[in-house]
């Protein structure tokens, strides 16, 4: 069934439609044992972030007039009711995964084992373990005493015990035990056979001991099954003028812990008067999608599945150095020239060098930069600390909105300001979601910049898994944008014109949607000439009504549309009106592809572009961020050979129809994955390095 609406496919079901390709990736049998779990834990945990957000919005939306406030592409529920159907249909399709990946892991003699299946030293392993490790974690709730149920914790799972006594006509008693995977994780390794690994899983560790922990009633008779609930994670930022940034965040905080529940998933096994119960002590409906499911929930976990256990194991190839970079110090080759790191092929670390080269550097007097998700224990903050106690002037723009990780940036906020940096906290209505560094230097009397601009976040954990692009750079005319941007945000209420007075990178708001028109425009003129033309876009989403209908004016016209979206696709790309067919893939593999790229073909003269935004309305209109020409030749070819290696794949890539069918692109020519590919392509750059153009 198609889940088309006018002239785009709703963002929510496409979005879906992504997740269904993490999935495939779960399926496949070719994938490693290991990563085939762990593809299984990130298809939840995405799945739980789309219900606190999105399914969250949609039903605050219905509760007042306007599905145009959200530019919605269908009636809410709508949308709604697809969701739930599409979401039921996938659940299944994990559980049978799930099946076969269990499978699998018995034939690799890795077995996880429920509190029935223990031997006898197993079971007095997991009575000491309970003892010495969780029951002072453990704080059992007889719910029915207590007038008013406590706020379940959203991505927290609970144990719902029902218990009585054989012989007895007394009454079922009901009780709630959060497992405290929080503190103690949630897998623990039992004693086995050798060549063997058994893993049980902490909720079952409580299961085994629940006569003991309910030992004062008397009690023979205990079955216990797991839920999870899913709240609305949607800050409530009031338009309060009186109130500060910090305190709105800080007051949303606390409110999100109390949101409305979006989604109650449960073990399909549990006793119905407890189920029912529970429901309607949380105040649920068959409309708040209430999932049946397994005995095995908030399977996200899963993406932290104990590593020693595999016997065969496909380890990660190591990021290598830069080839310019292996041997002289950060700051003095990007003084010289140009360099692109290719994350996560290229490593993090000169990203880090940079900053710390910057602190000790006596000619160094200003690092700015912006952060919006950062390591829990984040070298680059590290860098700045040390920085500002070398006397460095540190102005660092903290996005506290960035979703998930506000609680991290307050503490990253009051960190920095315990140090003597300045922090900026962002704007009203408007997130920073740009990816620059700045650094002043005195060199011969004269105030140089230099620093980067990146398309992901300066996270070393991230920068593992994500595939992205950052540009070194200490070319005067990009630089002196980069210090325009800075200038707005930490003068946006005085200085309105800062943005606007960038004459190289293009920002957002608003200046880059007028931009990437013209870029576009200039392509369909060049078609309607008859003309060569042509377009290549990489990001993670492409929704923004207005870009899809450019796009779709520029098929039309004959110009060459090839598109590599990750995540959301809202665009039609088949039609018969196009002149020529439109290329749309998405790739989905070991990196998360995060990285934004985009060619204009320019009769031969091409403009490259790399940028922290995808096309949607909220990067085009609602927040800071910045798009940056790539001019030095040996870096231009680098991206887009990448996009062609990534146009080529045929072991990963998915094509993007109007059905949301994800049929794999398949061909008879030499197997091509793309990942492996680019590895591969820039690894060979390392034995023979190309030198780039200098300034």
């Amino acid at each position: 069934m198609t889940h088309v609406k006018q002239k785009t496919i709703a963002r929510d079901i496409s979005w879906l439609s992504f997740n269904a390709r993490v999935l495939q990736e779960a399926a496949d049998h070719t994938v490693p044992l290991r990563e085939r779990i762990r593809f299984l834990g990130i298809f939840s945990n995405n799945l739980d972030e789309f219900f606190r957000v999105r399914v969250a919005t949609l039903k605050r939306m219905m509760q007042v007039s306007g599905k145009a406030n959200m530019h919605l592409e269908a009636d809410p529920q709508q949308i709604l009711d697809d969701i739930q159907m599409t979401v039921l249909n996938q659940q299944s399709e994990f559980a049978r995964i799930w099946d076969d990946v269990q499978r699998q892991m018995k034939h690799q003699k890795i077995h996880l084992v429920t509190e029935t299946e223990l031997t006898p030293e197993q079971q007095e392993f997991v009575r000491d373990y309970y003892d010495e490790e969780v029951s002072s974690n453990v704080i059992p709730l007889m719910i029915e005493n207590i007038p008013q149920l406590p706020n379940l914790r959203d991505k927290s799972i609970y144990l719902a015990v029902v218990m009585w006594k054989k012989e007895s006509a007394l009454r079922k008693k009901y009780a709630l035990i959060e497992v405290p995977s929080r503190v103690l994780g949630r897998f623990v390794i039992l004693p086995s056979k050798p060549e063997e690994h058994r893993i049980i899983l902490l909720e079952d560790v409580i299961r085994f001991n629940l006569p003991e922990i309910f030992s004062y009633f008397g009690y023979d008779q205990y079955f216990a099954h797991v839920f999870k609930v899913t709240r609305d994670a949607e800050l409530d930022i009031d338009s309060d003028v009186s109130t500060n940034i910090i305190q709105k965040i800080e007051k949303g905080l606390k409110n999100r812990r109390k949101g409305k529940p979006v989604r109650f998933v449960y073990d399909r096994e549990m006793d119905p008067g407890l189920l029912e119960y529970l429901t309607r002590r949380l105040n649920l409906s068959k409309k708040d999608n209430l999932i049946p499911g397994g005995r095995i929930h908030n399977f996200r976990h899963f993406m932290d599945f104990p590593e020693q256990v595999f016997k065969i194991k496909k380890p990660r190839k190591d990021p290598f150095y830069h080839p310019l970079l292996m041997e002289r110090r950060v700051s003095d080759v990007v003084l010289e020239k140009d360099i692109m790191l290719h994350l996560p092929y290229h490593s993090f670390t000169p990203l880090i060098d940079i900053i710390r080269e910057a602190a000790i550097d006596p000619d160094v007097s200003t690092i700015k930069i912006t952060c919006y998700r950062l390591a829990s224990q984040s070298k680059i903050i590290n860098a700045l600390v040390n920085a500002v106690r070398n006397g460095k002037e540190v102005i660092v723009m903290l996005e506290l909105r960035a979703r998930f990780d506000e609680e991290a940036n307050l503490e990253w906020k009051t960190r920095l300001e315990d140090e003597g940096a300045k922090v900026l906290v962002g704007m009203p209505n408007m997130k920073v979601h740009a990816k620059i560094c700045l650094i002043r230097k005195k060199i011969k009397d004269k105030n140089v910049l230099y620093g980067f601009v990146s398309t992901g976040n300066l996270n070393e954990k991230t920068s593992k898994v994500y595939a992205d692009h950052c540009l070194l750079t200490s070319n005067p005319k990009i630089m002196a944008d980069v210090s325009r941007v800075f200038n707005y945000l930490e003068h946006y209420r005085m200085d309105g014109q800062s943005l606007k007075s960038c004459k190289i990178i293009i920002p957002s708001p608003h200046i880059m949607r007028r931009e990437i028109y013209k870029l576009i425009d200039n392509e369909i003129r060049n078609a309607k000439k008859h003309k060569p033309s042509g377009i290549i876009l990489k990001m993670n989403s492409l929704s923004d009504e207005g870009m899809i209908e450019k796009l779709n004016e520029a098929a039309r016209e004959g110009v060459a549309v090839k598109l590599i979206i990750r995540g959301i696709f809202c665009m039609l790309s088949e039609s018969k009106k196009f002149k020529r067919p439109v290329q749309a893939i998405s790739i989905v593999d070991e990196y998360l592809e995060h990285a934004r790229v985009w060619v204009f073909h320019n009769r031969g003269k091409e403009k490259v572009y790399i940028s922290s935004a995808d096309w949607m309305l909220r990067n085009l209109e609602h927040r800071v961020e910045v798009t940056c020409p790539i001019w030095d030749p040996g870096i231009k070819q680098e991206l887009k050979d990448i996009l062609n290696i990534q146009l080529q794949d045929n072991v990963k890539a998915r094509w993007l129809d109007n059905e949301l069918k994800n049929e794999y692109v398949q061909s008879t020519k030499k197997k091509i994955r793309s990942q492996v590919e680019t590895y591969d392509y820039l690894y060979k750059k390392t034995l023979t390095p190309i030198e780039t153009g200098s300034h």
